[in-house]
Protein backbone atom coordinates (compact mmCIF):
# COMPACT_ATOMS: atom_id res chain seq x y z
CA UNK A 1 0.00 0.00 0.00
CA UNK A 2 3.12 2.48 0.84
CA UNK A 3 3.73 2.58 -3.15
CA UNK A 4 -0.10 3.30 -4.07
CA UNK A 5 -0.35 5.71 -0.70
CA UNK A 6 2.71 7.81 -2.17
CA UNK A 7 1.16 8.09 -5.55
CA UNK A 8 -2.33 8.89 -4.29
CA UNK A 9 -0.59 12.11 -1.82
CA UNK A 10 1.17 13.36 -4.65
CA UNK A 11 -1.56 12.99 -7.46
CA UNK A 12 -4.16 14.78 -4.96
CA UNK A 13 -1.28 17.53 -4.30
CA UNK A 14 -0.11 17.07 -0.42
CA UNK A 15 3.34 16.24 0.73
CA UNK A 16 4.09 12.77 1.96
CA UNK A 17 4.45 12.09 5.10
CA UNK A 18 5.37 9.88 7.70
CA UNK A 19 1.92 10.94 9.61
CA UNK A 20 0.08 11.19 6.41
CA UNK A 21 0.98 7.43 4.73
CA UNK A 22 0.88 6.10 8.94
CA UNK A 23 -3.07 7.43 8.67
CA UNK A 24 -3.81 5.99 5.87
CA UNK A 25 -2.30 2.07 6.88
CA UNK A 26 -4.46 2.81 9.71
CA UNK A 27 -7.69 3.66 7.86
CA UNK A 28 -7.12 0.82 5.70
CA UNK A 29 -6.59 -1.33 8.17
CA UNK A 30 -9.02 -0.98 10.63
CA UNK A 31 -12.52 0.34 8.20
CA UNK A 32 -14.87 2.26 10.35
CA UNK A 33 -12.35 3.05 13.07
CA UNK A 34 -12.91 6.31 15.19
CA UNK A 35 -10.43 8.76 15.52
CA UNK A 36 -9.45 8.19 18.77
CA UNK A 37 -8.87 4.55 17.45
CA UNK A 38 -6.90 5.67 14.45
CA UNK A 39 -4.46 7.81 16.67
CA UNK A 40 -3.75 4.16 18.90
CA UNK A 41 -2.99 2.46 15.59
CA UNK A 42 -0.56 5.51 14.18
CA UNK A 43 1.25 5.66 18.29
CA UNK A 44 1.69 2.13 17.67
CA UNK A 45 3.20 2.66 14.13
CA UNK A 46 5.46 5.70 14.09
CA UNK A 47 5.41 6.34 17.89
CA UNK A 48 4.96 9.90 19.05
CA UNK A 49 1.97 11.97 17.65
CA UNK A 50 -0.67 14.46 18.76
CA UNK A 51 -4.32 13.65 18.70
CA UNK A 52 -4.61 16.31 17.01
CA UNK A 53 -1.85 15.98 14.79
CA UNK A 54 -3.89 12.63 13.51
CA UNK A 55 -6.92 14.85 13.27
CA UNK A 56 -5.91 17.42 11.21
CA UNK A 57 -4.59 14.47 8.70
CA UNK A 58 -7.91 12.63 9.03
CA UNK A 59 -9.37 16.68 8.39
CA UNK A 60 -6.96 17.04 5.42
CA UNK A 61 -7.49 13.37 3.76
CA UNK A 62 -11.22 13.44 3.82
CA UNK A 63 -11.28 17.02 2.11
CA UNK A 64 -9.09 15.73 -0.37
CA UNK A 65 -11.69 12.11 -0.77
CA UNK A 66 -9.07 10.45 0.01
CA UNK A 67 -11.00 8.80 3.22
CA UNK A 68 -14.67 9.18 3.95
CA UNK A 69 -16.00 10.19 7.38
CA UNK A 70 -18.72 8.67 8.37
CA UNK A 71 -21.29 9.52 11.74
CA UNK A 72 -24.36 7.54 12.53
CA UNK A 73 -26.39 8.77 14.61
CA UNK A 74 -25.46 8.69 18.31
CA UNK A 75 -22.13 7.46 16.95
CA UNK A 76 -18.29 9.05 17.02
CA UNK A 77 -17.08 10.11 13.33
CA UNK A 78 -15.98 7.23 11.72
CA UNK A 79 -13.50 6.95 8.80
CA UNK A 80 -12.97 4.61 5.76
CA UNK A 81 -10.91 4.48 2.59
CA UNK A 82 -13.75 2.92 0.32
CA UNK A 83 -14.59 6.44 -1.21
CA UNK A 84 -16.21 7.41 -4.48
CA UNK A 85 -18.83 4.33 -5.01
CA UNK A 86 -21.93 6.16 -3.20
CA UNK A 87 -22.12 2.77 -0.72
CA UNK A 88 -23.96 2.82 2.85
CA UNK A 89 -23.83 1.48 6.02
CA UNK A 90 -25.52 -1.15 8.65
CA UNK A 91 -25.72 -0.42 12.01
CA UNK A 92 -26.29 -2.51 14.78
CA UNK A 93 -28.38 -1.19 17.24
CA UNK A 94 -26.83 -3.36 20.53
CA UNK A 95 -23.13 -3.33 19.67
CA UNK A 96 -22.44 -0.66 17.12
CA UNK A 97 -20.90 -3.01 14.58
CA UNK A 98 -20.98 -0.63 11.37
CA UNK A 99 -20.64 -2.66 7.92
CA UNK A 100 -20.78 -1.87 4.47
CA UNK A 101 -23.51 -2.03 1.97
CA UNK A 102 -23.58 -1.55 -1.63
CA UNK A 103 -25.39 1.04 -3.32
CA UNK A 104 -29.48 0.18 -3.24
CA UNK A 105 -30.04 0.51 -6.94
CA UNK A 106 -26.30 0.05 -8.23
CA UNK A 107 -25.66 3.57 -9.64
CA UNK A 108 -24.60 7.04 -8.48
CA UNK A 109 -26.58 8.46 -6.38
CA UNK A 110 -28.42 5.50 -5.51
CA UNK A 111 -31.26 7.41 -4.26
CA UNK A 112 -32.74 10.03 -6.14
CA UNK A 113 -35.75 12.63 -4.23
CA UNK A 114 -39.29 13.07 -5.50
CA UNK A 115 -38.21 16.84 -5.51
CA UNK A 116 -34.34 17.98 -5.47
CA UNK A 117 -35.33 21.52 -5.10
CA UNK A 118 -33.41 22.11 -8.28
CA UNK A 119 -30.00 20.80 -6.76
CA UNK A 120 -27.85 18.18 -9.20
CA UNK A 121 -27.45 15.40 -6.29
CA UNK A 122 -24.60 13.55 -6.83
CA UNK A 123 -24.69 11.23 -3.60
CA UNK A 124 -27.38 10.08 -1.33
CA UNK A 125 -26.11 8.74 2.50
CA UNK A 126 -28.40 6.09 3.98
CA UNK A 127 -27.84 4.31 7.15
CA UNK A 128 -29.52 1.34 7.95
CA UNK A 129 -30.11 -0.46 11.48
CA UNK A 130 -30.67 -3.57 12.66
CA UNK A 131 -29.11 -6.00 14.74
CA UNK A 132 -26.19 -8.00 13.40
CA UNK A 133 -26.04 -12.14 13.36
CA UNK A 134 -23.72 -11.90 16.71
CA UNK A 135 -26.25 -9.84 18.71
CA UNK A 136 -29.28 -12.20 17.51
CA UNK A 137 -27.78 -14.98 18.60
CA UNK A 138 -27.43 -13.55 22.32
CA UNK A 139 -30.66 -13.64 24.63
CA UNK A 140 -32.80 -10.70 24.05
CA UNK A 141 -32.16 -7.29 26.97
CA UNK A 142 -34.86 -7.42 29.86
Amino acid sequence: MTTDSVAMLRTHGLNVTAQRLAVLRAVSARPHATAQELADDVRLEIGSISRQSVYDTLTLLTERDLIRRIQPAGSSARFEDRVGDNHHHLVCRRCDRLVDVDCATGEVPCLIPVDSGDFIVDEAEVTYWGICPDCQALPAEA
